[in-house]
């Protein structure tokens, strides 16, 4: 049977159906299977006899205009709060939604449960290097940190790319505004001071916006409201970049142009589709997440799924454990 991944299959700008395609793609692909909660009426003709999944209903969906932590403390028949807790009851090994990402955070934070040591969690984005990925950390679950928090974002992201990028030996740098460890304001410094002191990193210094795709370091440590400024900065330019190339393929040399580099233009456009990585990990709970995109294909889903499978068979949570201790 192997690992089991309670799934969200509420959760979603065009949920359930493509989360219920991306979940027949999981287990057809992949040694795992699925707790899909939600909707049950609605899920059974959709999944059909399809092996290794197994619905549990739940009778409500959080709204995208909700309270994050309000839904999860008063809706406890919401499918993200259902599925948080078949995690912590032990009947699945990791979360994986696409639906309210905040939602999503609260529910592996006071479900789940914030593993022993960690102050926050922090979501981890894969960003596309040039090179070989990078990790954004953190990518939006904490707007306000600690130089304290930053300095544990860099142990959870390392771990994260070791464990599941396997990147031997990852590097880090804290972004801020310029290369000079000057650079910053006063939380930045101190920032700097204590990743710089801490002979269980690989310290590289600052790293400025510009660096998000050069693979010069692989963990790039950022409070979440940078960092998921960075990260959609990215993202918007990505596609926009791809759509004025599109745009400007017009004539017959163009045209053939355009033809010869196609090849080269999707794998760049792969490399570069936030599906690639299923979305951002949760670091620092009780058991791995994934927060899906909420237009997630149903590749996306897929690929989250793997991803939080893959997490729980390298024991990301226990190198995590290991290194904040």
């Amino acid at each position: 049977m192997g690992v089991v991944i309670a799934v969200d299959a509420m959760g979603g700008d065009t949920a359930p159906q493509t989360v219920v395609e991306g979940v027949r793609a999981a287990v057809a692909s992949a040694e795992l299977s699925v707790l899909l909660v939600g909707d049950a009426a609605v899920l059974g003709p959709l999944v059909g006899d399809t092996e290794r999944i197994e619905i549990r209903h739940a009778a409500s969906v959080v709204r995208q205009d909700a309270d994050p932590a309000e839904s999860v403390r008063r809706d406890g028949d919401s499918s993200i709060v259902v599925a948080a807790r078949a995690v912590r009851a032990g009947e699945a090994q990791a979360l994986v939604s696409a639906g309210h990402s905040g939602a999503t955070l609260a529910a592996a934070a006071l479900i789940i449960g914030r593993a022993p040591g960690v102050i926050r969690p922090g979501l981890a984005a894969v960003l596309p290097g040039s090179a070989r990925p990078t990790v954004l950390m953190d990518a939006g679950a904490n707007m306000d940190t600690t130089p304290q928090q930053l300095l544990q974002f860099a142990h959870l992201g390392s771990a994260f790319a070791e464990h599941l990028l396997h990147i031997d030996a990852p590097t880090c740098g804290l972004l801020t505004i310029g290369e000079e460890p000057g650079k910053g304001d006063a939380r930045a410094k101190e920032a700097h001071a204590l990743l710089a002191a801490d002979g269980g990193l690989i310290y590289r210094g600052s790293v400025e916006g510009r660096d998000l795709l050069t693979s010069r370091v692989d963990v790039i440590v950022s409070d979440g409201f940078t960092g998921n400024v960075a990260l959609k900065t990215c993202e918007g330019t990505a596609r926009e970049a791809f759509l004025r190339v599109r745009g400007e393929a017009t004539g017959l040399r163009a045209t053939l142009g355009a033809l010869l580099l196609r090849p080269a233009l999707r794998r760049v456009r792969d490399s570069l589709d936030p599906d690639t990585y299923g979305g951002g990990h949760l670091l620092g709970t009780n058991a791995v997440t994934v927060v899906a995109h909420g237009s997630a294909r149903p590749r996306g889903i897929a690929q989250a799924c793997r991803y939080a499978a893959e997490g729980v068979e390298r024991d990301l949570v226990g190198a995590i454990a290991a290194r904040i201790r």
